[in-house]
C-alpha cells in the first residue's frame, strides 16, 4: 500500500503542455513502449538490447533483424481504430477535472460518436481499478446509496438505490465496493479482505458493524448517529463521508444518472482520484503509466 501523502502543490497540466508533448500518433505509442519497456526491451530473435525502432504506419516496433514487437498487445488499445493522439487526449479531458467529464461533452471535445466516447471511457475507467488495501491503523467504515427513484426516501429502505460499502485509512487510501445489501454476511468478507488484523475501526451505529469482532477485529469504535452524535474525540466518520459527498457531488453534477450496473467503475474512477489527491505529479501521467498493466486488458 502506498504511504500516505502529505498535502503538496499539484502540477497543472494544461492542453497547450498535452499537445507539445503528444503531436500525433507516433508520441502516443513511443510513450505506450516506454511505459511497457521501462528498462529496454532485448529482442526475442537476436538477443540485441534497445535495439528497437518505430515501423512507419503500424502500432509496432521493429528490431534490426526484422523482429517485431506491438506496445499497444493487451491494452485498452488492442484492436481499436480509433487513433492513439484520440484515446490520449481523451484520458487527458477525464483527468483534467476532478469531477471528471461527462461522454456527451467529451464527444464534443474529441470529435467522436457518443457512442465511442462511451465506450472509450469505460475502457479507461479500467485502467482506475485498484486495490490498496490492506488497510492499517485507524480505518473508517461507512455505507452509501446511489441512484435510485427521485423523489423518494433516503438511505437504506430508499427504491432502486445501490449500495456502496467504503473503506478509509485515515491519511491514505479509500475503496468502495458496490454490494447487492450492507448485511453482515456481505460488509465482514470485504473487511476481513481488506483491513489488516489489529486495526483500529471507525463506524456508525449501523447494526451489521456490531459483528466486526467476528472478524477479529476487537478495536471498534462507534459514532452514535442514531442519538445525533457525529464526533466524539477522535471517534468519527468524516473521512469517509467526505468522500461520499464528493463522489455524489461529481455524479450528479457531470453524469446527473449512473446505472447500478456501471456504477463500480465510477467508484473506481472517483476512488483512483481520491488516492492521488495530494500527488505532484498530474493524474494524467498517473493514468498513463498504467495503460500496459495487465488490468487494461
Amino acid at each position: 500500500m502506498r504511504k500516505p501523502q502529505v498535502h503538496t502543490k499539484v502540477e497543472r497540466y494544461t492542453i497547450k503542455q498535452f499537445n507539445a508533448q503528444f503531436p500525433d500518433d507516433a508520441s502516443c505509442l513511443a510513450d505506450i513502449f516506454k511505459n511497457r519497456y521501462p528498462n529496454g526491451l532485448t529482442c526475442e530473435k537476436c538477443g540485441r538490447q534497445n535495439s528497437f525502432n518505430p515501423v512507419v504506419g503500424r502500432r509496432a516496433y521493429a528490431c534490426h533483424c526484422g523482429f517485431q514487437t506491438y506496445p499497444t498487445a493487451g491494452t485498452i488499445f488492442h484492436k481499436s481504430p480509433t487513433l492513439l493522439k484520440t484515446w490520449y487526449l481523451a484520458i487527458f479531458y477525464m483527468t483534467a477535472s476532478k469531477n471528471g467529464v461527462a461522454a456527451l461533452e467529451l464527444q464534443r471535445h474529441i470529435g467522436v460518436t457518443y457512442k465511442c466516447a462511451w465506450r472509450m471511457m469505460h475502457q479507461i475507467r479500467k485502467l482506475m481499478n485498484e486495490n490498496p488495501a490492506p488497510f492499517r491503523g485507524t480505518v473508517e467504515l461507512d455505507e452509501t446509496y446511489i441512484g435510485g427513484v427521485r423523489p423518494g426516501t433516503r438511505g437504506r429502505g430508499a427504491k432502486g438505490k445501490t449500495a456502496v460499502v467504503g473503506i478509509l485509512e485515515r491519511g491514505g487510501d479509500v475503496a468502495a465496493s458496490v454490494v447487492e445489501n450492507t448485511q453482515a454476511r456481505t460488509v465482514l468478507p470485504i473487511v476481513i479482505k481488506s483491513v489488516s488484523p489489529g486495526s483500529t475501526i471507525m463506524t456508525d451505529d449501523y447494526s451489521p458493524y456490531g459483528r466486526l469482532s467476528e472478524g477479529g477485529y476487537y478495536s471498534h469504535e462507534v459514532v452514535a448517529h442514531g442519538r445525533k452524535e457525529w464526533v466524539r474525540g477522535d471517534v468519527h466518520t468524516n473521512g469517509i463521508e467526505g468522500f461520499w459527498s464528493q463522489m455524489k457531488c461529481s455524479i450528479d453534477g457531470t453524469h446527473h444518472h449512473v446505472s447500478g450496473k456501471h456504477l463500480q467503475k465510477y467508484a473506481d474512477e472517483y476512488s483512483f482520484r481520491y488516492n492521488r489527491r495530494h500527488s505532484e505529479r498530474p493524474m494524467f501521467h498517473h493514468l498513463t503509466s498504467q495503460l500496459v498493466e495487465e488490468k487494461a486488458a
